[in-house]
C-alpha cells in the first residue's frame, strides 16, 4: 500500500487539485442558480360563478398534469385580488385591464388572455345616445372590489355621472340582472363574457336593451387599457337574430398578474397553460390573438416577453417540467464549470508530467558534479571517495517511486550513473597501474 501511494503520489496529488478547483467552481456556480420551484401555488380568482373562477379550473387541472398543485382562492373582484397579491397571500390573480393604475410597484403582468366586454343594458322606455343621458337613474354598478365597479364608475365620471345625480347601486352579475329585470335598477354595468348566464338572460330579454359604444374610438383614446370590439347582429343567437343589430362595445382585457418574485421556471408553464386554454379565441376573439403581451397595465415581465417572441423553451416542448427545469438549473452550473476543465485539461497532464520526471531530473544536479570532480581526481583515497558517493546517489534513486509509465526516465538516470562510475573505475585502474614501479 506504502509503495502504491508513493508511486501515485503525484497523481494523487494533482488529482485532488484538481477536485478542488471543480469543488470551487460548482460553489461559485451555485451561487447564481435559482431554487427549485414551488409545487404549490396560490391563486385569487373571483365569484365563484364568475368567468375567473371557471378558467381559474382549467389552469388547476392543466397544472395539476405537471405536478404543480394550484389552490384556488374566490374573491370579490380584481381590487381584493391585487390587496391580496400585494399582502403575498396569493401568488398569482387574474386582474381586470386598467385596475391598479395607481400603483403598479413590485407587481408584473403575464399578458392578457381574453376581452372582458363591458355590457350596460337599460330598461325599455330610456332612449339615451351617451352615457351622459343616463342621470338621474338607478346603476347596478358592481360590488365593491370589484372590476366592474372600477370601470363603471370610471366612465360615469367622464360622462358627468356621479353619485350626486344618479343613485349608485353595489350589485353586479346575476344580482344585477335580476334586480333590472325586476325594475329594481333602470341600468345595469357587467364585465363579464358573452357565454355570461347574466349577459345571455339580459340580452333575450325584450325588457331591456344592450348599450352600443357609439364614442368607443373616443372612450380608447382616453384610457388605453380599453378596446373596441364589435358584437355583430346575430352573433350570439342567430335563429332568434341576438343581438338584433351590430353593436360596439369597450372591453379591457383579463389579465394574469404575479409579483415581482414570482418564480422564473413557472412563467412558461403557466402561458403554456394560457396558451392552451385562451388561444382559441371566442365571439369577439380571433384564434391566436391571445394570450398576448399587449395592453398590459402592469410591466409585462421579461420572461412572459421572451415566451411571446420565441414560445416555450426547448426543453419545456419536448419534456416534463420537472425534468426541463432540473437540466436548466444544472447548465447555470455546469457552463462555468466546463469553462474551467478546458484550460485544466490543457494544463493538468504537463504539471503532472513536470511534477513526476522532476523527482528524477532533481539528482543530475548531483550527477554533474561528481562528473566534474571526477575529472581531477588526484588520489586513489578520493576516488574511492567519488565511487561511495555515486553508489549512494544510485541507492537514493532507486528508492524513488514513479509510475512504470516514467521509470524509462528513471533507468536513464542510472545508465548515466553507470557511465560515469565506469569511468571512475577506468581512470582508477591507470592511475593505480601508473604508479606502480
Amino acid at each position: 500500500m506504502g509503495r502504491f501511494f508513493q508511486e501515485h503520489r503525484e497523481h494523487l496529488l494533482v488529482s485532488l487539485a484538481v477536485l478542488v478547483l471543480v469543488v470551487a467552481g460548482f460553489w461559485t456556480a451555485y451561487q447564481f442558480v435559482e431554487p427549485a420551484p414551488p409545487s404549490q401555488l396560490k391563486m385569487a380568482t373571483g365569484s365563484p360563478a364568475g368567468a375567473y373562477s371557471s378558467f381559474g379550473q382549467k389552469y388547476s387541472a392543466i397544472l395539476g398534469q405537471q405536478k404543480i398543485r394550484l389552490d384556488l382562492q374566490t374573491t370579490s373582484g380584481s381590487v381584493q385580488n391585487l390587496q391580496l397579491l400585494r399582502s403575498g397571500a396569493v401568488d398569482i390573480a387574474f386582474v381586470q385591464g386598467g385596475i391598479g393604475l395607481e400603483n403598479r410597484e413590485g407587481l408584473l403582468s403575464l399578458g392578457s388572455l381574453y376581452y372582458e366586454p363591458l355590457w350596460v343594458f337599460y330598461r325599455k322606455g330610456i332612449q339615451p345616445s351617451q352615457l351622459a343621458d343616463l342621470t338621474a337613474l338607478r346603476f347596478g354598478v358592481g360590488p365593491a372590489g370589484s372590476g366592474t365597479r372600477a370601470i363603471a364608475l370610471e366612465l360615469l365620471s367622464d360622462n358627468g355621472v356621479t353619485p350626486i345625480n344618479t343613485t349608485l347601486q353595489p350589485l353586479g352579475g346575476k344580482e344585477a340582472a335580476t334586480a333590472l329585470l325586476e325594475g329594481k335598477l333602470d341600468v345595469a354595468f357587467l364585465v363579464a363574457g358573452t357565454d355570461s348566464e347574466a349577459v345571455q338572460t339580459l340580452l333575450k330579454s325584450s325588457e331591456v336593451t344592450l348599450f352600443s359604444f357609439d364614442r368607443a374610438d373616443a372612450y380608447v383614446k382616453h384610457h388605453h387599457y380599453l378596446s373596441r370590439v364589435v358584437l355583430p347582429q346575430g352573433a350570439v343567437d342567430l335563429q332568434q337574430n341576438i343581438p338584433h343589430r351590430e353593436t360596439v362595445l369597450l372591453a379591457p382585457a383579463a389579465t394574469l398578474v404575479v409579483r415581482e418574485d414570482f418564480h422564473p421556471a413557472l412563467i412558461g408553464l403557466i402561458l403554456q397553460a394560457a396558451t392552451r386554454i385562451h388561444r382559441p379565441g371566442g365571439l369577439l376573439e380571433d384564434p391566436g390573438v391571445f394570450p398576448n403581451g399587449k395592453a398590459a397595465t402592469f410591466p409585462l415581465s421579461e420572461d412572459a416577453a421572451r415566451y411571446y417572441a420565441k414560445g416555450p423553451s426547448f426543453l419545456q416542448r419536448y419534456l416534463p417540467f420537472w425534468a426541463a427545469n432540473l437540466i436548466d438549473r444544472m447548465i447555470v452550473m455546469l457552463v462555468p464549470l466546463i469553462t474551467l476543465l478546458i484550460p485544466m485539461f490543457k494544463v493538468v497532464p504537463p504539471t503532472y508530467r513536470w511534477r513526476v520526471r522532476r523527482k528524477i531530473y532533481r539528482w543530475y544536479d548531483q550527477l554533474r558534479e561528481l562528473d566534474l570532480e571526477s575529472e581531477a581526481f588526484e588520489s586513489p583515497e578520493a576516488s574511492m571517495d567519488l565511487l561511495a558517493r555515486l553508489q549512494e546517489v544510485e541507492h537514493d534513486v532507486m528508492q524513488v517511486a514513479v509510475p512504470k509509465s516514467y521509470m524509462d526516465a528513471q533507468y536513464n538516470l542510472r545508465l548515466h550513473i553507470r557511465l560515469i562510475r565506469e569511468r571512475l573505475e577506468r581512470q582508477k585502474t591507470l592511475k593505480d597501474t601508473s604508479e606502480k614501479p
